[in-house]
């Protein structure tokens, strides 16, 4: 009887479609080469939460903007049909979430226009549910920049971006304790 309610939990384990991610591996940041720096006090993921502090430095000219980000690589490459996203973060901005689309990236159309949804500051933690019809491409976004939707299996990852500003750049503090996709 032991052996079929392990087996069982076993099952229904891997039949979630929840994720809940706190491993590192998924997990990086990325800066601007114009000097924008990330601040680690330690790991970037722990067991409790990954945490990061930025500093962006105002945008240099008009072909080169500064930027900083923390970045959820999707296990799967792609996000699930109907998705909703549950964050529990801290940000003493407000935080962008971006979905990461190859349409509007590097491999696409260079205009980084990514659909994006815009979250309050919070100094203590708060959780946030988003789901698809939250996100909207960015009013800066190209005219030239064709808008082909949100493609689920195009988007291979997720941004959280402290709203600073392009013209004054500033600081930003970010921890996020879960982050779940159903």
């Amino acid at each position: 009887m032991r052996f079929l309610l392990i087996l069982f939990a076993v099952a229904v384990s891997g039949c979630s479609v929840t994720q809940s991610n706190l491993e590192p591996k998924q997990w990086r940041f990325a800066t601007d080469p114009h000097g924008s720096q990330a601040i680690l006090n330690g790991p970037l993921v722990n067991e409790e939460q990954v945490a990061i502090q930025f500093k962006r430095v105002p945008r240099v000219d008009k072909q080169n903007n500064s930027w900083v980000e923390l970045i959820y690589d999707l296990p799967a490459k792609q996000l699930p049909s109907q998705f909703n996203i549950a964050l529990t973060y801290k940000s003493d901005n407000a935080l962008i979430v971006k979905l990461s689309q190859q349409e509007y990236g590097g491999s696409g159309d260079k205009s980084y226009a990514h659909y994006q949804t815009k979250l309050p500051a919070s100094n203590t933690w708060q959780t946030i549910n988003v789901a698809l019809n939250d996100f909207a491409r960015p009013n800066w976004t190209p005219a030239w920049s064709k808008d082909k939707g949100v493609i689920l299996k195009h988007v291979s990852a997720l941004y959280f971006v402290p709203d600073l500003t392009d013209v004054e750049g500033g600081e930003a503090s970010l921890a996020i304790k879960s982050l779940q996709i159903e």
